[in-house]
């Protein structure tokens, strides 16, 4: 180690564990991000309808129950999409041998294009069924998603996954296990970036607070689908630049393709991350063009 790296920290993946009948029980981090983050975008959401104002025409567009009820299928929404995505875009050839795997959630593996994916067909169903406006309570759930990113991006980076490349700026940080091995020396071991406290950082805090401060200060709300383009734009900008230093899947990487591209032309590629961003940034800036060209609600 060289006095410009930094130690991983000594925190383990559970928060707690109890072995009951031979068998370990543990609450991991990345659960408890999952909790946590569903519980404030909850709260946040039920402050955020409790203002009518914000609104247009000063109306919520979801009663208490069903904000409840909401909160249900975006959970199965994430869930579902989330390691359907990771298997479809990720490692399909591997599920495909072994489909017993693919509802063991609990072995890792989720994708946030596919739990996007899952919210979306999800909200769809649910705005239907309740006979709901589908663009304000998409609005609504991008608004309260920061929080859960943040906190499952900090999660990535307890657990030692989703790692960088390799770096020698001032805060690489020397993961432990095949993060370090990997591109160790007889010298030392390597530090990487830490990509998951960047992409914690860029979509979880910066994109979150801009989303609140267009939702409460500029009363973004009253342009139904505007937010959700800031969302889909911001979140794919933020993911396609920290896919520049985030060390991607195994199964992308050879000799010939030591950058892990998805897609390459040449010496240039994308990343199966920078792929799936892309069309994100696009939709985005499409909703934000729409929404602001269609007639505004007046505020208050």
């Amino acid at each position: 180690m060289t006095a410009f790296t930094l130690p991983f920290p000594d925190i383990g993946p559970n928060i707690v564990a109890i072995e009951l009948m031979g068998r370990e029980f543990a609450l991991r981090w990345y659960a408890m991000a999952y909790i946590v983050g569903i519980l404030i975008g909850w709260f946040m959401a039920t402050q955020l309808l409790n203002r009518e104002i914000l609104w247009p025409r000063n109306t919520r567009p979801l009663t208490s129950e069903q904000m409840s009820d909401l909160i249900t299928w975006i959970i199965l929404g994430v869930v579902l999409g989330g390691r359907l995505g990771f298997v479809l875009f990720y490692q399909p050839a591997y599920y495909a041998r072994n489909p017993g795997e693919i509802l063991q959630i609990w072995q890792g593996g989720m994708s946030f294009h596919g739990g996007a994916l899952g919210v979306l067909i999800a909200g769809l169903i649910f705005c239907w069924r309740n006979r709901v406006s589908p663009l304000s309570v998409g609005d609504l759930i991008v608004v309260c998603t920061p929080p859960a990113i943040l906190l499952g991006r900090i999660a990535n980076f307890i657990n030692a996954e989703l790692w960088g490349r390799q770096t020698e700026l001032p805060w690489g940080v020397i993961f432990p296990g095949d993060a370090a091995q990997a591109c160790a020396t007889v010298e030392q071991l390597c530090a990487r970036h830490p990509s998951q406290l960047y992409e914690a950082l860029l979509e979880g805090l910066i994109l979150g607070v801009v989303l609140l401060w267009l939702a409460v200060r500029k009363h973004w709300f009253k342009m139904p689908g505007a937010l959700i383009g800031v969302f889909l734009a911001g979140y794919g900008i933020a993911r396609f630049a920290v896919e520049f230093v985030r060390q991607p899947d195994a199964h992308f990487v050879s000799e010939t393709n030591p950058l892990g591209y998805a897609w390459q032309f040449g010496e240039l590629g994308l990343t199966m991350g920078q792929l799936l961003s892309s069309p994100m940034i696009l939709i985005g800036l499409l909703f934000i063009i729409v929404a602001r060209r269609r007639p505004r609600h007046p505020r208050p």
